[in-house]
């Protein structure tokens, strides 16, 4: 990112919640709280001008709910990551929300350590997916043939393209090619440049199956 110190927003509809993630994110040092919103109406409203790095994102809002705000941000309202926050591992919903253009997903109950661990994956490129979003995925896009893209991409790089189209995260991606995580961000950010994409759904969209 382009500042040292990871610029968050976040919308939850639970007043306590949103509080304590605004302190979990004001206490990590390497990140700060800078809006949050009660609801998907006052983010839209608030958010232009503010350019969060990450947006935190309730699926379940009330009224307008967290995959709209994400279809709507991505219309141009705000250039952001977004990490969705769900209480349940739906896997339709957190599916919706990656077609809309999420970058990942945390359950509300992970551990406070792996919401900021997450946070900061999604900032540097990551995200965060279990294997059974990333199947579904994977299904969406059917049985085509891989982007003229694809044919670009290193023998190593298609591997790591392969791995996350699988849903392993980048621990998992390095051990298995036994490799430091900071390289495999390293080939992430190649794949993505060569495939002109920004998000994971997107490269497995350009692989095809």
């Amino acid at each position: 990112m382009a500042s040292t110190t990871l610029r968050i927003g976040i919308v939850e509809d639970d007043d306590q919640l949103r509080g304590d993630f605004a302190r979990l994110v004001d206490e990590a040092g390497d990140m700060r709280c800078i809006a949050a919103f009660a609801s998907a109406e006052e983010a839209l409203a608030g958010l232009r001008g503010v350019n969060p790095d990450v947006m935190l994102v309730d699926i379940n809002l009330p009224g307008m709910n967290g995959i709209e705000l994400v279809r709507r941000m991505r219309a141009g309202l705000a250039p952001a990551q977004v990490l969705m926050l769900t209480t349940f591992d739906d896997t339709n919903s957190v599916f919706e929300s990656l077609k809309a253009g999420a970058n990942g997903y945390l359950l509300k109950r992970a551990a406070l350590a792996e919401l900021c661990a997450a946070v900061r994956d999604v900032a540097a490129g990551g995200a965060p997916m279990t294997s059974a979003i990333a199947r579904k995925v994977v299904q969406y896009f059917g049985h085509r043939a891989p982007a003229p893209e694809v044919e670009t991409l290193t023998d190593r790089e298609r591997e790591v393209l392969v791995a996350l189209s699988r849903g392993q995260q980048y621990k998992e991606i390095a051990d298995t090619l036994q490799i430091s995580i900071n390289t495999v961000r390293n080939y992430i950010r190649a794949i993505y440049d060569k495939l002109h994409v920004n998000t994971r759904l997107d490269a497995i969209n350009k692989l095809g199956r």
